[in-house]
């Protein structure tokens, strides 16, 4: 991905679904100091984070007391020059949610927070973003709308994600593998697809995540085969070239 040739939208949205961590900071209470917490992010189909937290933590009281928040999501990992890399600060409101939607697409992404996530003291967060600051190095600087960073929620693509990726872990994972080694530089066996929306898909081996950029977004199953041959086909050809 050339993040010089994309547009400020398109970065901050990959760098949203992109990144499996931020840091989230709070309006402690009672005295409304800011107050920062590394938390795991998943997200929902038109890009709104997820978070699950629990009411012991810090953080979730602040939340209860005043739900706006802002989430920093930081792309720069690994840059020799870390202020040359993009991040994207999301200023939001955290709303509780039990929406199934939510936490399936958050324990697909990641399986270790199941063992706690049905007790009492956590629950599902969704973050309605107000607005974004995004960085995406030197002179690259935008504030985003909402409209700029959120996408529709595509509903049949919603209702058939389980079972594309269901299928491709099950009947195709030397594609799967082919996206992670070929296509992203990413080392290693064993990959697996943990979630499909509308802009790409999310993949995981053992405690590293990735992610492919599809070229167009889908909106249904259909559209989804189509654009995941065409990666496979792309993976291929590249390899031959090299």
């Amino acid at each position: 991905m050339n993040q010089a040739a994309e547009s400020p939208e398109a970065t901050a949205r990959h760098l949203l679904r992109g990144q499996a961590t931020a840091s989230l900071s709070s309006l402690l209470a009672p005295d409304g100091w800011p107050y920062v917490s590394l938390v795991l992010t998943a997200c929902d189909h038109d890009g709104a984070p997820i978070l699950l937290i629990s009411t012991l933590a810090e953080h979730t009281r602040n939340v209860r007391a005043d739900a706006r928040v802002s989430l920093l999501f930081d792309g720069t990992g690994g840059l020799e020059e870390p202020l040359t890399g993009p991040r994207l600060s999301l200023l939001g409101r955290a709303e509780i949610s039990a929406e199934p939607r939510l936490r399936a697409r958050f324990l697909a992404r990641h399986p270790g927070a199941a063992m706690y996530a049905d007790f009492k003291d956590f629950a599902f967060y969704r973050i309605a973003p107000a607005r974004a600051h995004l960085v995406a190095g030197f002179g690259r600087i935008h504030w985003l709308e909402p409209g700029q960073l959120m996408r529709p929620l595509p509903p049949a693509l919603i209702a058939a994600e389980a079972g594309i990726v269901a299928h491709m872990n099950q009947d195709h994972r030397d594609a799967i593998q082919l996206y992670a080694n070929r296509l992203l530089g990413r080392a290693g066996d064993g990959w697996l697809m943990t979630g499909c929306d509308a802009e790409g898909c999310d993949l995981r081996q053992g405690g590293e995540i990735a992610r492919v950029d599809f070229a167009a977004p889908v909106l249904d199953a259909e559209q989804a085969r189509a654009e995941l041959v065409r990666l496979v086909h792309e993976a291929r050809h590249q390899h031959v070239e090299n």
